[in-house]
């Protein structure tokens, strides 16, 4: 697994980024107040104990807005970090450090705050075989710094988007008139190298999936007793092996039993919609 993300992916979201902080006419309170010719060495230091991520990003960030400044990391993605850890040294123009400054932090601080939150929920499922999976519930158009950062906390990828897999929800099966419906038209119309997933609100519905064999089942707000009734029909269900996924009700104080359960995949959208921010700054060194 690459610790960095290609940087065809991430040069035009932090141009964009850019773009936003300096709007019109760029930083008017660097170029009124600091010379051109002050020279400044910083580091960025954390402020909380967690996973870093994103500082591959804070690097391109900085060359973008100088391609003379120097950006030494010192910590690298997925990496454990203590309060007052030194993540990375900057050194060049104090206009150039000033000005990308707010943009690199702030990728840090997100990226860092879901992986850090990722650690936490896959720790408390370590003495079992379930993984923590993010969802589509992401920032729009940080949707792959925002998985890179799941993964560098512990936890996997669902989906990126529409197009790379089918997930047949509630309302995708109220539309197509019921759960085998819904199986057999997607059966019918992709290929075979596309993975099939399918939301069931029951044990009914669930009993009605699996004859169809799809990749993946996800038990939508199943009980933990439900998901106990769950596994083990499926895993008693003669053929292929079927995924199970829990999804809905999922926090840090449910997420152990969820997982003791069996199934095989928790998917947990507060990793991305409700990560705290996590704290860095720059400081003189």
């Amino acid at each position: 697994m690459s610790n960095n993300l290609p940087y065809s992916i991430v040069e035009p979201v932090i141009n964009a980024a850019l773009r936003e902080d300096f709007g019109r006419s760029g930083d008017i309170t660097t170029f009124s107040c600091v010379p051109d010719n002050v020279e400044a060495q910083w580091v960025m230091r954390s402020r909380n104990e967690g996973i870093v991520a994103g500082v591959d990003i804070a690097a391109i960030t900085l060359q973008l807005v100088d391609s003379a400044a120097l950006f030494e990391a010192i910590r690298n993605n997925g990496d454990k970090v203590k309060k007052g850890d030194i993540i990375a040294k900057i050194s060049g123009k104090a206009r150039s450090l000033l000005m990308a400054e707010r943009v690199m932090l702030n990728f840090v601080g997100r990226l860092s705050g879901i992986a850090t939150l990722t650690a936490q929920y896959v720790e408390l499922v370590r003495h079992t075989s379930a993984k923590i999976t993010d969802t589509r519930k992401t920032t729009p158009n940080l949707r792959a710094f925002e998985k890179f950062a799941v993964k560098m906390g512990g936890g996997v990828n669902h989906r990126f988007g529409l197009d790379d897999a089918i997930l047949i929800k509630d309302n995708h099966v109220a539309a197509c008139g019921g759960v085998e419906n819904a199986l057999l038209a997607a059966k019918a119309n992709v290929g075979h190298l596309v993975p099939i997933e399918i939301e069931v609100d029951g044990i009914a519905q669930l009993e009605a999936a699996l004859p169809h064999y799809p990749d993946v089942i996800m038990l939508d707000n199943f009980s933990n007793e439900m998901l106990l009734d769950a596994v083990k029909i499926t895993r008693d269900f003669a053929g292929k092996r079927i995924t199970l996924e829990a999804s809905g009700g999922v926090n840090l104080n449910t997420v152990k039993a969820i997982a003791e359960t069996g199934v095989d995949v928790i998917s947990v959208g507060a990793l991305t919609h409700s990560a705290p921010n996590f704290d860095v700054g720059l400081d003189s060194e």
